[in-house]
């Protein structure tokens, strides 16, 4: 290695990106690279109304359409392009609630490089959930658009953070609809998009579209086997303790368990026309997901981190309910009122314990963390550590 010269090439490889900054022009176009040859050959112009008509045809009898959806709580003009449904998965893929899953807790907090953080969570969700939906002939768009969204009301510290932010709120904190409803709600999103994003957990009410449903199994399906994985990779189990009867139905590497969930589950929709899975593969999913909790979500490690993570969240919350002139205007605006200007509010009140409520819920574990110490002097011992 020391013999190696060292050749410093910073400053030409500059002038070659700096080079192409505006593109290679001709008399008709400016391409992007200077041997570029791609054509497209005959084709027309996919409108919106020509690409809804296509899916009229082709998608199942009873899939959600986008022509004559995107009913949006403020009425807008619709797109040229895009259906209703690919506008709001793009307008949540550019969102900061999304952008800020990445620095969420899955089960680890302060996830290492190679462990799933909420972010990553929900891209794997849309790529089961899109795998089922094509298959079976759904609106896939809209599958996408309730997968990427479906854990944006998720606080920091994983689901500790419901048990810590509940009490502050009547009927207490859950983070699928409070996703749809405050999160998101600035987003405009379609009445199918947010009903997905709000009923995707098995404890509330079922989703009103077969594509919500679809994005319902397909979550449970993505952390059971990701969070199963991740705590194979960090030791805390091995392959070998999965129970003989979850192995054989589902395998015991990813690939293999992600494979057996989604066939039991295009192969039962077709049978009977119902989103669901085969009874035996479905009742292996339940045991793997009991066996995660009780090996990884349930350990002693996993629980003095949720302990730790209840306690920051609710001193946190209760610092700036008595401070509600410190949140920042947009994530008070979220949950205030038309007629409840924020100079206005008052400290402690109910309008003040909701809009601090909703700055700490979109605050990343990091962030927490760093507003623990700097603004409520907490002991740095006493907060949520990563673990393994």
């Amino acid at each position: 290695m020391d013999d190696l010269p060292f050749v410093d090439d910073s400053e030409e490889r500059a002038h070659r990106w700096a080079s192409s900054m505006a593109g290679h022009a001709d008399d008709e176009i400016v391409v992007a690279h200077a041997d570029s040859r791609a054509t497209v050959g005959e084709a027309e112009i996919m409108t919106r109304e020509a690409r809804e008509e296509r899916d009229a045809l082709m998608l199942a009898s009873n899939a959600t359409q986008a022509s004559g959806a995107g009913s949006r709580a403020v009425e807008e003009p619709a797109d040229p392009f895009r259906t209703c449904f690919e506008r709001d998965r793009d307008r949540i893929l550019h969102d900061s609630a999304f952008r800020r899953l990445a620095g969420k807790t899955q089960v680890f907090v302060f996830p290492g490089d190679h462990q799933r953080n909420r972010m990553t969570h929900a891209l794997e969700v849309a790529q089961v959930a899109r795998s089922v939906a094509t298959a079976l002939s759904l609106n896939v768009p809209l599958v996408e658009a309730m997968a990427i969204g479906h854990d944006c009301g998720h606080g920091p510290g994983g689901h500790a953070s419901e048990d810590a932010l509940s009490p502050f709120l009547e009927g207490g904190f859950d983070h699928a609809p409070w996703g749809a409803d405050v999160t998101l709600r600035p987003l405009n999103l379609c009445a199918e998009t947010l009903d997905g994003i709000r009923n995707h957990s098995w404890s509330l009410p079922a989703p009103l579209t077969p594509e919500g449903e679809v994005v319902s199994w397909a979550d449970r399906i993505a952390y059971v086997c990701h969070d199963f994985e991740d705590a194979v990779a960090s030791g805390i189990v091995t392959s070998n303790m999965l129970p003989k009867a979850i192995a054989e139905e589902c395998g015991t590497d990813r690939s293999s368990q992600l494979g057996a969930f989604v066939r039991a589950m295009v192969t039962a929709t077709l049978r009977t026309g119902r989103i669901g899975m085969v009874p035996e593969t479905a009742e292996a999913l339940a045991a793997f997901r009991r066996f995660n909790y009780e090996n990884i979500y349930l350990r002693p490690a996993s629980r003095r981190q949720a302990d730790a993570v209840i306690s920051l969240l609710r001193a946190l919350v209760e610092h700036y309910a008595d401070r509600p002139h410190v949140i920042p205007d947009a994530t008070a605006r979220a949950v205030l009122s038309a007629d409840s200007p924020l100079e206005l509010v008052e400290a402690g009140s109910t309008e003040a314990v909701r809009a601090a409520v909703a700055y700490v819920a979109g605050m990343t574990d990091r962030f927490a963390c760093e507003r623990g110490v700097v603004e409520l002097d907490w002991d740095p011992a006493r907060l949520p550590t990563a673990v393994a």
